[in-house]
């Protein structure tokens, strides 16, 4: 497994960099195909002190993409509650595949992807249309909220193209401009 760490804001100290890596390590036991691992560590000016440290991790596991972000009073609680929460998504997806697979766990033997395509296909059971009119992201804002959604699909005046808004863990909000590519 390849682990790359990265800081921002902050020194990466060695007794930190291995209590990373003794922690990540941990999760290859429930997962034996992780390939890489990515994880950030960020420190924010914020004024709750519990919110200090961000820890953001990203495994991938033969192209399946697991992520956890967590934060802490200092660094390890952070490491400590990212990697409870890797272990979390580590067995929903253990999980899926057990699942897919009707009975050969995934924990003790290598996953078939032959099993895996005989599984019938997911359809679309509903198509939903709707008309849109170019508006700006402001008053696309206002629409999702008004509509009590947590993402709102829109022609966005500006770009005169569709977007898509969200909302974030945060409170904030996120766009998404597709590109043809």
């Amino acid at each position: 497994m390849e682990l790359q760490i990265t800081g921002k804001n902050v020194k990466l100290v060695p007794t930190a960099r291995r209590y990373i890596e003794r922690k990540l390590g941990k999760l290859s036991r429930h997962l034996p195909n992780i390939r890489e691992s990515k994880v950030e560590v960020a420190e924010e000016k914020t004024k709750s002190p519990e919110q200090r440290f961000v820890i953001q991790v990203t495994i991938d596991s033969n192209g399946t993409l697991l992520r956890g972000e967590e934060r802490g009073e200092n660094l390890f609680v952070a490491i400590d509650k990212v990697v409870a929460v890797m272990d979390g998504q580590i067995e929903r997806y253990k999980g899926k595949l057990y699942d897919k697979g009707r009975g050969s766990s995934f924990a003790r033997s290598e996953f078939n992807p032959e099993v895996e395509a005989a599984e019938p296909e997911k359809k679309v059971t509903r198509i939903k249309r709707f008309a849109v009119k170019p508006m700006s992201v402001d008053e696309a804002i206002s629409q999702m909220e008004l509509l009590g959604h947590d993402f709102f699909l829109f022609f966005n005046a500006d770009t005169e193209g569709l977007n898509l808004l969200y909302r974030r863990k945060d409170g904030n909000y996120g766009l998404i401009e597709p590109e043809l590519g």
